[in-house]
């Protein structure tokens, strides 16, 4: 099920010899492309405000889509992708994009409703797969959030009586339709049990973070992101007796619905495991990191340049990057890392349209070695202005550094280990990279998959339906009950990636019982088929 978690993510499908150039169709030209992009999210129970799912569900909203996608405003991916590439990305092709502009111009044609590939499934109770180590679920909450969002903090003990490393681990929504964002931490401390002490109902608000920095923090979830898992033999340290404690975001006009929240967290079962630290190299406190100006505090109606640098590497050795996660909050309007050694910059992530709502943890495809003696750098572009649709006063008041709403913050938290030789051959995402803007690869189906062919029954023509995430060469054959070939589709044809539903003529094919067959180098797939003249 991993797989069909990141379906907001991208694969532009080409289009299948049968279909219309001129004229995209629903059925074999859009839905692929939905699928495997847009229905983790739009569908029943998920965040989505709208359904993807089905062509009467799609249609009518079939301008909106089009101009969201034009945009660049969905997918919503905020890293820009031509200055790092990252694992598990979420974006569309400009094929695809002009795909959906062509569907809409020419008037959203349906197509044949039976070639179009299945929608893709989920599994409601995890896509990790095997029985969690530890399950942490928050107590029945009503959100709270009318007119504005809400950012509610709830505390669960671990129960741990050892620390543990964690390898992977996923957040499972209570409700789709109201979860945003999930950030996870561990507190040894005490405090935030405290804070949610202090209030009547399950858990606590709190905008920026926990409510104390000592909290330690383990990952986080926003739609469409698969389960973190990091490469084997490699954990996330969760002390004993630790609290766990979840920040969720509820979106304004959630008030009244209800969510039940639960964690799933699978240990490493080495006995060398790797310790792995999320810490906020960059930050805005002060402590190893230096940054200009000294302190965040942005008057009303003015914009302003922060850079912020630390050598932190010097004085611990060769670190090993597994991910980044930049964190600001309402106006912050940009933000980058990169590293520099002896005059050569390592580019790491750049966001250049900050969105508070799709602030993520992004993991390298490769670990990246980061050698010793390497300058950490960060800038942040910040405006307080009232042309600002994002800013939180109205007029704009000074800003400060802050846990508060209308405060702001400048983090970028480093998910790193102690480097040992051979890390930067780890692959985290191993899905084939193409340039930006021609094809990109992550898909909702597996690599290769096979379709309940249609019509079946048939009486003459029969459409095969099939996805190839790659080109392959691939042979189709209708074979009988003997194992013996009747007849031959295709032989060792060379395919094009794309989802394909393929017309072959079937009715030289005596009526009966039969196997239809697909090869391709890596598989082979059947389906039982009857002809009936």
């Amino acid at each position: 099920m991993k797989k069909a978690l990141l379906l907001i993510l991208s694969l532009p499908f080409a289009i299948s010899s049968t279909s219309n150039a001129q004229k995209p169709v629903w059925s074999t030209d859009i839905a692929p492309i939905l699928y495997n992009n847009c229905v983790s999210c739009h569908r029943t129970g998920g965040i989505g405000p709208f359904e993807m799912v089905t062509y009467n569900t799609t249609v009518s909203k079939a301008a909106s889509i089009a101009a969201s996608v034009t945009t660049g405003y969905m997918p919503p991916w905020p890293p820009d992708p031509t200055y790092q590439r990252l694992a598990h990305e979420r974006l569309l092709s400009q094929a695809d994009i002009k795909k959906i502009s062509d569907w809409v111009n020419g008037g959203t044609p349906q197509g044949d409703p039976n070639l179009a590939p299945p929608p893709p499934t989920f599994n409601p109770n995890g896509d990790i797969s095997g029985t969690a180590d530890l399950e942490i679920q928050i107590p029945t909450f009503t959100s709270t959030a009318s007119s504005g969002d809400v950012y509610q903090c709830f505390v669960i003990p671990s129960g741990l009586s050892a620390e543990k490393y964690i390898e992977s681990f996923e957040a499972i929504p209570g409700n789709r339709d109201i979860v945003h964002h999930v950030i996870v931490y561990a507190d040894t401390t005490g405090v935030c049990a405290n804070l949610d002490a202090q209030t009547s109902g399950p858990g606590y608000v709190s905008f920026g973070g926990p409510g104390t920095s000592a909290a330690i923090m383990i990952g986080g979830w926003v739609p469409g992101t698969p389960p973190l898992e990091l490469p084997k033999g490699f954990g996330i340290r969760i002390p004993k007796n630790a609290d766990i404690v979840l920040q969720i975001h509820y979106p304004a006009g959630s008030s009244g619905m209800v969510d039940s929240t639960k964690l799933r967290f699978f240990f490493s079962k080495s006995t060398s495991t790797r310790s792995v630290r999320i810490d906020p190299v960059l930050n805005h406190l002060g402590a190893l990191c230096t940054m200009t100006p000294s302190s965040i505090s942005i008057p009303a109606n003015q914009t302003q340049l922060y850079t912020q640098f630390s050598n932190v590497s010097s004085f611990v050795g060769d670190i090993t990057l597994l991910g980044i996660a930049p964190h600001m909050h309402l106006i912050g309007r940009s933000i980058n890392a990169y590293g520099v050694k002896a005059g050569d910059t390592l580019k790491l992530i750049d966001i250049p349209k900050w969105d508070f709502s799709w602030q993520g943890f992004y993991l390298f495809r490769k670990l990246i070695k980061l050698p010793q003696g390497t300058t950490l750098y960060s800038e942040a572009f910040f405006d307080n202005t009232s042309n600002n649709p994002f800013n939180p006063s109205n007029p704009p008041i000074t800003v400060k550094a802050g846990e508060a709403t209308t405060d702001e913050m400048m983090l970028t938290y480093f998910i790193w280990t102690q480097y040992k030789s051979g890390d930067e051959s780890i692959d985290i995402d191993t899905s084939t990279l193409v340039p930006v803007g021609v094809e990109n690869t992550v898909a909702a189906y597996g690599e290769q998959e096979m379709f309940a062919p249609y019509p079946n029954p048939s009486s003459g023509k029969l459409y095969v339906k099939y996805y190839l995430q790659e080109a392959d060469d691939v042979t189709i054959s209708v074979i009988d009950i003997q194992g013996r070939v009747v007849k031959s589709l295709t032989n060792n044809e060379h395919t094009s990636k794309a989802y394909h539903a393929e017309p072959y003529t079937v009715n030289d094919v005596p009526n009966g019982t039969y196997i239809l067959q697909m090869r391709t180098s890596k598989r082979t797939f059947t389906e039982k088929i009857s002809i009936q003249h």
